[in-house]
């Protein structure tokens, strides 16, 4: 059993790590883990009026404020936002992060999601995975002697195949710890997303009345993803329980990084349901 874990999220872009695995980022500093996120892109391509360089600093400084939230590092690099690519410079920054961090748990977004972003970051932990115990690339770092666990973030989306969970985690309870986070970032989640989804006009001026329609907002979004686990959350739980759930995170364990078993993927992801295990 390992007394305190490390959980490393690589995401695309300032709010991916909340708004894909905000529960588990919640839980595991609830148990006193470490947590850290980085944004490997400044996030200055993602607003319909503010140029990159004035929205780079300002998602900077959002995504900083999310990590106070749960009391984690928020860090975000300097890769342009919607200009990113699976590059060696990419890679090896990767390589550094997993080295210096030395997770034990890393999350990272599928190679075929929707966004070159993220299927960039997810190509380019996939490429650093074993990289990362070879001490003659990027020698600046040292080597690390095991791989840490790799696992990708949900998505929906099903070709050229859908995400298979190996765990799935009811994050309900920390709907107000996600929803929190979501709201330091504000010039997304309520500019920027509505704008871009036509629904601007919906977004409340006061700011209490604003937090509680992105609730309504996130849970919309999260809707989707129960339904689609509802067989393997029933299987597990019930249906009276499984009906419960309203907020759920999923997690595919790569085959190109650390290797695990059903004990300790218990121990990465408290509380977590394990589909056939």
């Amino acid at each position: 059993m390992f007394s305190s874990l490390r959980l490393l999220i690589l995401g695309a872009h300032p709010d991916d790590a909340e708004y894909h695995a905000g529960g588990l980022a919640a839980a595991y500093r609830r148990l006193g883990h470490a947590v850290k996120m980085v944004s490997c892109t400044d996030g200055s391509a993602g607003h319909q009026s503010f140029e990159r360089a004035k929205l780079g600093p300002i998602r900077r400084i959002e995504a900083a404020a999310a990590g106070r939230v749960i009391e984690a590092e928020y860090v975000t690099w300097d890769f342009p936002d919607g200009l990113l690519q699976a590059t060696f410079d990419l890679r090896h920054a990767i390589l550094r992060e997993i080295r210096t961090f030395q997770p034990d748990l890393v999350l990272t977004h599928r190679t075929n999601d929707y966004h070159p972003d993220h299927r960039a970051v997810g190509q380019a932990v996939q490429d650093a995975s074993y990289l990362v115990t070879v001490p003659r690339i990027a020698p600046e770092a040292p080597a690390l002697r095991r791989d840490p666990v790799v696992a990708s973030m949900v998505d929906l989306f099903t070709r050229p195949c859908p995400l298979r969970p190996d765990a799935l985690l009811d994050a309900t309870g920390d709907l107000d710890a996600i929803v929190g986070m979501l709201d330091c970032h504000a010039s997304q989640v309520y500019d920027w997303l509505p704008y871009n989804e036509q629904i601007l006009h919906q977004v409340p001026a006061d700011l209490v009345a604003r937090k509680d329609w992105l609730k309504e907002w996130f849970l919309g979004k999260a809707a989707p993803r129960c339904e689609r686990f509802r067989p393997e959350l029933t299987a597990a739980l019930g249906a009276a329980a499984a009906a419960k759930v309203r907020v759920v995170e999923a997690y595919e364990i790569s085959e190109y990084a650390g290797r695990t078993d059903a004990d300790y993927l218990r121990q990465l992801f408290p509380g977590a349901i394990l589909p056939g295990k």
